[in-house]
């Protein structure tokens, strides 16, 4: 859940190119795409932590991935051997930023020197503390010297790249050599985009790009409905009034992406074991698969998805709940019965807030079923839909219904969301988790080269993970699309938590209208 590294606000203007009422409207459809996306980014620079895992179009890292997950060159000319301290790059021949300027090695250096700059205070500079220093011996070639062997450096070479010399603090008028080159940003509105006639990879289809925001996922569906986007990303059960509808297309996603509950550990409540792991069994996931998701997704029950080659198939449970034994565990960690129904120890009753982000309409009815369900077990959960900037202040105390999840290297994300070092660092360890063993498993699964070695760390990482029930975890969901038109090139794949630009919206670059 790393806010504004994805590209998504309202947009006042209703572009006639969404809709088709007339040959002309049609034809300017086939020329302009509107994607609705959910929230919107707060700076375009890579170096400040803009859509470091290859999801922006208007970058390009050194490797890109596919939608089945494999890594392919991009600016890089082939996939480099990993192994040791030091992996060499060969940059790709001919390729130019978007104001013209060669692509050289001193790019790529200059990029990652300013990401590790801790003048800079990037906040992804934790994502590539395993580079000690970026060389370039001359203009194709680039060296990444570690400071120990990091097995997921490939995957952290999807970082897009800036010319040298460009302002670390730039948060707009970004230049890239993605296939896509800037035009405009009307904050809180949209961000506009043209085709890069000197593209690499070749020119898109698509001329213009329209990123439109809007956070509410009514207000999308809504102006989805209305024609002003040509495709944006909606809950599941938002997506039923479109799927009979002619001329639009509905497409599911798998994804890693799950929503859970984040406990403060530091409160009376929420930092009592014996009250989480409680809630774990009395939640009835099978409900809210069926019910909020509209089958579109499954129960969860740690950070890392099945049917990726990361998870632990141990650390599982029923989706059924069981709140008998639920009311036992209360009951011997002294939790006993109120006359007002609701649980108490030491006169402390057991009643906690759960925030969600006001207009998530997901996140709205998770939080509804987790309040409903806590209360047949006596505890009770008071709801606050809130807007980001009330919820962050409040993640020491108040409990949060919270999305993250990558099937990138379980080093994403995990590292940042269970280590100690990263306890109250705003969306990175919210309720504040020290386990000095959870970090050796973190550290050793980093730093270890061999993949038994990091299979075992992360099983066992999982386990503690479950056993502290630090989380409650809800379901992993299916993200699903509505798309406007007949195009060819729409993929589908495994999607991490930031999908917005990634996924199947990313996939835009190969978009053409059908013929």
């Amino acid at each position: 859940m790393r806010r504004g590294l994805s590209l998504i606000g309202p947009m006042a203007l209703v572009l006639a190119a969404c809709s088709a009422p007339s040959q002309d409207g049609a034809a300017q459809a086939r020329d302009t795409v509107v994607l609705g996306l959910a929230s919107e980014p707060d700076t375009l620079n890579p170096m400040l932590g803009y859509a470091p895992d290859g999801g922006s179009l208007l970058f390009d890292g050194l490797v890109r991935r596919t939608p089945d997950l494999r890594l392919q060159p991009a600016l890089a000319e082939a996939l480099p051997e990993v192994e040791g301290t030091e992996v060499t790059f060969k940059l790709r021949q001919g390729v130019t930023f978007h104001d013209g300027r060669p692509l050289t090695g001193a790019d790529v250096a200059y990029t990652y020197e300013q990401v590790l700059k801790p003048a800079n205070n990037s906040p992804i500079r934790g994502d590539y503390a395993a580079i000690d220093k970026v060389d370039a011996p001359d203009a194709r070639t680039v060296v990444f010297h570690l400071k120990h062997p990091y097995a997921p450096i490939l995957q952290r070479a999807t970082l897009g790249i800036v010319p040298s010399g460009s302002d670390p603090a730039a948060t707009a008028t970004p230049v890239g050599t993605g296939p896509y080159t800037f035009g405009s940003w009307t904050k809180g509105d949209k961000i506009t985009m043209t085709a890069n006639a000197r593209y690499w990879g070749g020119v898109p289809a698509v001329p213009t790009l329209v990123l439109a925001y809007a956070a509410d996922d009514n207000a999308r569906a809504t102006r989805m409905a209305a024609g002003e986007f040509t495709a944006t990303e909606l809950p599941p059960k938002a997506v039923a009034r479109f799927r009979n509808e002619p001329g639009v297309t509905v497409h599911e996603a798998p994804s890693a992406d799950y929503r859970g509950v984040m406990f403060p550990l530091a409160q009376p409540v929420t930092g009592d074991l014996a009250v989480r792991r409680a809630l774990g069994l009395a939640v009835d996931r099978s409900a809210m698969v069926s019910v909020i998701l509209a089958g579109a997704g499954a129960p969860a029950f740690g950070p890392i998805a099945p049917g990726t080659d990361w998870h632990n198939p141990a650390v599982t449970g029923s989706a059924v709940p069981d709140r008998r034994k639920a009311v036992q565990i209360l009951e011997e960690a002294g939790w006993k019965p109120g006359a007002d129904g609701v649980r108490a120890k030491d006169g402390t009753p057991a009643r906690f807030t759960l925030m969600y982000p006001a207009g998530d309409s997901l996140r709205k009815e998770l939080a509804l079923a987790v309040a409903s369900d806590a209360k047949q077990i006596g505890v009770d959960v008071r709801l606050a839909g809130l807007d980001w900037s009330a919820i962050e202040p409040r993640l020491a105390k108040d409990a949060l219904i919270m999305g993250y999840g990558t099937p990138f290297d379980p080093d994403y994300t995990n590292y940042e969301l269970f280590h100690s070092s990263y306890a109250g660092q705003g969306l990175f360890n919210p309720g504040r988790y020290e386990n000095a063993q959870v970090d050796r498993l973190l550290d050793t699964g980093r730093r270890a080269s061999g993949e038994a070695e990091r299979k075992k760390a992360y099983d066992e990482l999982q386990r503690r993970i479950a056993e502290d029930a630090i989380w409650l975890y809800l379901v992993y969901l299916k993200h699903t699309y509505v798309v406007r038109g007949d195009w060819e090139g729409i993929t589908v794949g495994v999607e991490p938590h930031e999908h917005a630009t990634g996924g199947l919206l990313g996939t835009v670059v190969n978009w053409k209208p059908a013929s």
